[in-house]
C-alpha cells in the first residue's frame, strides 16, 4: 500500500464526529474494530461477529424501513467483494437515504492480511455501473475531512471508496456483547 492512503482509524474518527444524531451507523470488520473504540450511540450497530458481506443488506433494510433516517454502512473491501450484488439491490430499491463507505485496504485485515481480489477491482466504477446517484473516491485524510459533509449530504444512494492503509498486527474486532441484546437495543432506538 502506498503512503498516499489514510489511516482507517482516522477516517472512522472523522465519520464519528460528522454523523448526525438520527443516523444509523452499521460497521463491520476493521471499521467495526475502530468504531468500537469511540463513544457508542443507541443507533450504532457494530455487526461483529458478522456474516461477511451482509452489512450492506442490513443497511438497505434499515434505510427502507426508516426512510426519515440516514443509514451509513462502513464496509471493508473484502466484505464488499462478498456481496457485490447488494449494489444493484440498493439502487434498485431506491434507497436514497443510504451511504455506503467502503474502506479499501487491499487485504482481509481481520483474518491475517491476505490480499483481496479487490486490488484489481474498480469499486467506484462498479457503484456507478450499479446506478449509485453519487460516487466519491478519497485517499487522503485531509480530503476526507474536508468533504465528509458533502459525501453525507449528497443525493443518494451514496457510495464512497476510502483508500486506507491496512493496520498490520492489529487484532480483529471482538463481539461487543450478545447479538440478541444489541439487536433489541437498536430496535428500541429506531422506534424512539
Amino acid at each position: 500500500m502506498s503512503g498516499a492512503r489514510m489511516s482507517g482509524r482516522d477516517a472512522i474518527v472523522a465519520l464519528h464526529a460528522a454523523r448526525g444524531a438520527r443516523d444509523v451507523v452499521i460497521t463491520t470488520m476493521a471499521p467495526a474494530r475502530d468504531w468500537m473504540t469511540l463513544p457508542q450511540q443507541p443507533l450504532d450497530l457494530v455487526f461483529v461477529p458478522s456474516a461477511m458481506g451482509h452489512a450492506t443488506s442490513i443497511g438497505l433494510g434499515i434505510a427502507l424501513a426508516q426512510p426519515e433516517r440516514r443509514a451509513i454502512v462502513c464496509n471493508g473491501d473484502g466484505s464488499m467483494l462478498m456481496n457485490l450484488g447488494s449494489l444493484a439491490s440498493i439502487t434498485g430499491a431506491g434507497a436514497s437515504n443510504l451511504v455506503l463507505l467502503v474502506f479499501e485496504n487491499g487485504v482481509y485485515e481481520v483474518t491475517g492480511g491476505q490480499r483481496t481480489a479487490g486490488t484489481h477491482v474498480d469499486f467506484a466504477g462498479l457503484a456507478r455501473a450499479a446506478g449509485f446517484a453519487s460516487v466519491f473516491e478519497l485517499s487522503k485524510l485531509e480530503d476526507w475531512t474536508a468533504r465528509i459533509g458533502d459525501v453525507l449530504a449528497a443525493r443518494g444512494p451514496v457510495f464512497a471508496v476510502l483508500k486506507v492503509e491496512p493496520a498490520a498486527g492489529v487484532p480483529g474486532p471482538k463481539s461487543p456483547g450478545p447479538a440478541r441484546e444489541r439487536a433489541r437495543r437498536l430496535m428500541d432506538a429506531l422506534r424512539g
